[in-house]
């Protein structure tokens, strides 16, 4: 089997690119020999995983964050279509939230990871796809692999990307949701979730293929990644002092009865506020509402524990 690994040198704070000898020498180990392709700039990742598909890769290993991880998920696919439709995508994270993975019990320390990439199990997962304004005012098209949002979440995760992470993601998402929350204003917004309609003050629309979010918070502790349907959290007109009275709920999950949150499960979501929101996907800002999220079952075969 041909393998390849597309690698972010720049994640982990840099701490791959220096640690890079150590992943490459535990790999060999494991019987793994993989052509390493190193990724320069944003989006990098999707053209080299691409490109090895089409060369023939069977299995493309993601080295970096979950934005790496996204960026490798949107190389697999050519519109519509698998490039590979049997080839398989390992993980080994080295970003600071690595929410991902959580989903599916993969390890954060990397030699575990390694060994699961060498030989694990496949689980067959949805992918979800969102459709949205890009920064320079055209349609396009991204899909997601664990959660895509529409609301102040965007500009948050803006903020915790710009900002340090020697603390850990939830340090840095937590404290850029908190600085976020002090400007925001909730503001009207349509949302159709299938055939239902609402219509309301909302501080952000969450779309969900997996569980977990934003450096651990169990943000739809119900998602399966393979069960078909996205997970919706749409959030009503919760004021600042109730979110950050929430806020330790999200981490265990418990927000799910809070009075303003609306739970869902969908195929299709269309968010079309009456301002302008950011679209967040899988942690990274891409561009702006109006929005359509969709998803393509089973799209994507992945390497899990094989416990």
């Amino acid at each position: 089997m041909t393998t390849v690994m597309v690698v972010n040198p720049a994640s982990d704070n840099g701490r791959t690119a220096r640690g890079w000898p150590e992943i490459s020498r535990r790999a060999g180990e494991l019987g793994l020999d993989p052509q390493v392709r190193l990724t320069e700039r944003p989006e990098h990742a999707v053209e080299l995983t691409s490109a090895a598909l089409r060369e023939g890769a069977r299995l493309v290993i993601a080295v970096g964050g979950d934005g790496t991880v996204s960026e490798v998920v949107n190389g697999f696919f050519d519109g519509q279509t698998a490039i590979s439709p049997t080839a398989e995508l390992a993980v080994v994270c080295r970003g600071s939230g690595c929410d991902f993975i959580r989903s599916f019990g993969i390890s954060k320390r990397t030699d575990r990871a390694l060994a699961v990439a060498a030989g694990g199990a496949v689980r067959t997962i949805d992918v979800g796809i969102v459709t949205y304004t890009d920064h320079d005012g055209n349609v396009a098209t991204r899909r997601f692999a664990n959660v895509a949002s529409a609301g102040m979440t965007g500009i948050a995760a803006d903020r915790a990307n710009r900002s340090s992470k020697r603390f850990g993601a939830t340090v840095a998402f937590a404290w850029a949701g908190l600085t976020t929350l002090v400007g925001y204003h909730n503001g009207r917004v349509a949302v159709d979730i299938d055939e239902r309609h609402l219509d309301l003050v909302s501080n952000n629309v969450i779309v969900a293929n997996c569980s977990h979010w934003a450096g651990g918070m169990r943000i739809l502790p119900m998602a399966e990644p393979d069960d078909g349907l996205l997970d919706v959290l749409v959030w009503g007109d919760v004021s600042k002092a109730d979110l950050v009275r929430t806020l330790p709920r999200l981490y265990r999950g418990t927000h799910i009865t809070h009075p303003k949150a609306d739970i869902s499960r969908a195929s299709r979501v269309r968010v079309r506020p009456e301002a302008t929101l950011p679209i967040e996907v899988d942690g990274e800002v891409v561009g702006t509402t109006p929005a359509t999220f969709e998803l393509q079952p089973h799209a994507l075969r992945l390497r899990i524990p094989a416990t």
